[in-house]
């Protein structure tokens, strides 16, 4: 049963998220017009010009879709090869207390892709691996730019709906420097500030070494001189041996002001390993209900400023109604399930209304746990309070149908809305093609170059997905990382690749990417997988708005399908799920939907 405190929850959710859309929106507009000034401008402007001096950048200089989407690629190569190399030498670098070395090659490129691509795909436990340094210059500086290129991106696509016979879509250095001074680091300074109020620790003292209560006893791999794990007889399993603990080590660290980039800029990459599950990440039920709410607040108000920009605020409604019917649906779904828990262990005793409580933190419960778990996968957050591979079957698949719709239900900051566009011109198409007329989109029409570009992003995605999937499932490699077998496994695989390209950055926790051996191929493969999910995506995105921008406007006549009533917002879900139903179904019915009979005929995995 759903108790009413979790109604009650939801309720407050989802009018805190409507309160916030359309003030947020209208911030957006101004934040977004190089000309428009704002309350925060007597105290950013000066350094705002200064950073354009300093990099030779007219801001009222407008580029077209091929120059912006330049200056896009140049950017992130710089900040992926500065963070690749910090990340290898953090032990020549301050700010590292613990002495941590450097990392891996194959580690630091898969995660400088990852924070470059907003991803934040995690192989390795923050809490000892990274340095403070590498914490704060090499990941939480990626999570405010690459959380700034994905909205200056949706901003640049809005611009090429609005316009008319144009031959530019803004200024890629201008928007993200607005973005980045306006919007992100004035909100998560506030928000950061808060968090710490309600517990989250921020601070750069060494981590805390305790004694624990009494000795335990824990077994480890057993290593040889050279520090590799000794292996038994079959060269797979290793050999474990009996070690003694009576010491905690107790992180520290500048952790809120990581959480709150993290949770704005819809990155998600914990401080810690177990992320938001960990108490001095997200210590209080208002600390999560206040993280919750940040992951879609700038991607619900893109929506308005979609409306606002298009001059038919009719139709941003209409988008915003359209991700928030999937949204509740998939909650739906997955707190349902849940909440009636595993059979089996039922069938053990464990009561039908205590649910599957397993993987979850008793501090927020059922609802709160796949509320978060809704959230995250519909944008392309990934940060996390419950352990998605202890879901059940149907509860697991929530998350990653989500993620393989393209993560635009509300979606990543920017990317949500600028992939939800890319579906709306191919339902305006598909429309078209029914009544017999050709397509138009706000008064401007879909022609076979616009489709083919919006197919390009959707094969790109989808085949990446699949054919790393496969790869996986059928090599050593692949199958060397998992924890659990048959579907459940098949689960982990296809999770890891879907977040990776959705550029979600969770996983099904039994997968492990970083095996003892130090095999490289998960990282590296997740790692191209993560750059095709953003890139290839992007540019067409920007040829798309390119070739919109340059379009006249055609007058609405009687055939012309209206894009702000019930009957468009029904036709983008359609294409929307069905999309993702007819690439993915043969895939979900091997892993989730499979292991879900398996489960109630009483097998586990």
């Amino acid at each position: 049963m759903h108790s009413p405190n979790s109604w009650l929850q939801l309720a407050l959710f989802v009018a805190a998220l409507v309160a916030v859309t359309k003030p947020l929106g209208l911030y957006l507009v101004r934040v977004l017009d190089a000309t428009a000034r704002t309350w925060l401008d007597p105290v950013v402007r000066p350094v705002e010009r200064l950073t354009y001096r300093l990099c030779g950048i007219d801001p009222l200089l407008e580029q077209g879709w091929a120059s912006y989407t330049m200056s896009m690629l140049t950017f992130s190569l710089v900040g992926m090869l500065l963070t690749y190399f910090v990340l290898r030498f953090q032990d020549h670098l301050p700010l590292n207390p613990q002495g941590l070395p450097g990392l891996a090659p194959h580690l630091a490129f898969n995660t400088a892709a990852s924070f470059t691509t907003n991803t934040n795909w995690q192989s390795y436990a923050g809490e000892s691996t990274m340095s403070y340094f590498s914490q704060m210059v090499a990941l939480t500086i990626h999570n405010f730019t690459s959380a700034a290129v994905g909205i200056a991106i949706a901003a640049a696509l809005v611009r090429g709906v609005a316009r008319q016979s144009a031959r530019t879509i803004g200024n890629f250095w201008t928007d993200t420097v607005r973005v980045t001074y306006y919007l992100l680091v004035p909100f998560c300074l506030v928000f950061a500030v808060v968090l710490v109020s309600q517990g989250v620790i921020q601070n750069f003292k060494p981590y805390t070494v305790a004694k624990t209560y009494e000795p335990y006893t824990i077994q480890v791999p057993k290593t040889d001189s050279a520090g590799k794990p000794v292996m038994a007889a079959d060269g797979k399993t290793p050999v474990l041996v009996d070690q003694s603990v009576d010491t905690q080590t107790i992180v520290q660290g500048p952790v809120a002001s990581q959480v709150a980039i993290k949770m704005l800029g819809t990155n998600g990459g914990g401080y810690t390993n177990a992320n938001a599950a960990h108490p001095f990440e997200n210590p209080t039920p208002l600390s999560n209900f206040l993280q919750v709410l940040s992951i879609f607040a700038i991607p619900s108000a893109l929506t308005y400023y979609l409306g606002r920009m298009v001059m038919n605020q009719r139709h941003g409604w209409a988008v915003w109604g359209a991700m928030f019917a999937m949204f509740a649906v998939g909650l739906g779904v997955c707190w349902r399930a849940e909440q009636r828990g595993n059979p089996i262990h039922q069938s053990l005793g464990i009561s039908a209304a205590d649910g599957n409580m397993e993987g979850k933190e008793v501090r927020f419960g059922i609802f709160n746990s796949a509320l978060f778990a809704t959230v995250t996968t519909d944008a392309s957050c990934g940060a996390v309070n419950a352990m998605h591979d202890s879901f059940t079957p149907i509860g697991g698949l929530v998350p990653l149908f989500n993620m393989q719709t393209g993560e635009v239900i509300f979606g990543g900051v920017g990317a949500g809305l600028y992939g939800m566009l890319i579906f709306v011109v191919l339902a305006v198409f598909i429309a078209g093609l029914m009544v017999g007329r050709t397509p138009e989109y706000l008064g401007k029409k879909i022609e076979a170059y616009d489709v083919k570009l919006v197919m390009l992003v959707l094969m790109a995605l989808a085949a990446t997905v699949l054919v790393f999937t496969a790869w996986a499932s059928i090599s050593a490699w692949g199958q060397a990382g998992l924890n659990n077998a048959g579907p459940h496994g098949f689960s982990e695989i296809l999770y890891a690749y879907s977040s990776a390209v959705a550029n979600n950055g969770s996983a099904f926790a039994g997968l492990t990417a970083a095996p003892a051996d130090g095999n490289p191929h998960w990282d590296v493969t997740l790692a191209f997988a993560m750059l095709v999910g953003r890139f290839l995506m992007i540019v067409p995105i920007l040829a798309l708005a390119g070739n919109l921008a340059g379009k006249k406007l055609i007058p609405a006549s009687a055939g012309t399908f209206r894009t702000e009533g019930p009957t468009f917002v029904v036709l983008l879900i359609g294409t929307v799920v069905l999309v993702g139903a007819l690439t993915f179904l043969p895939a979900l019915a091997m892993g989730p939907v499979v292991e879900h009979y398996l489960m109630t005929s009483g097998t586990l995995f």
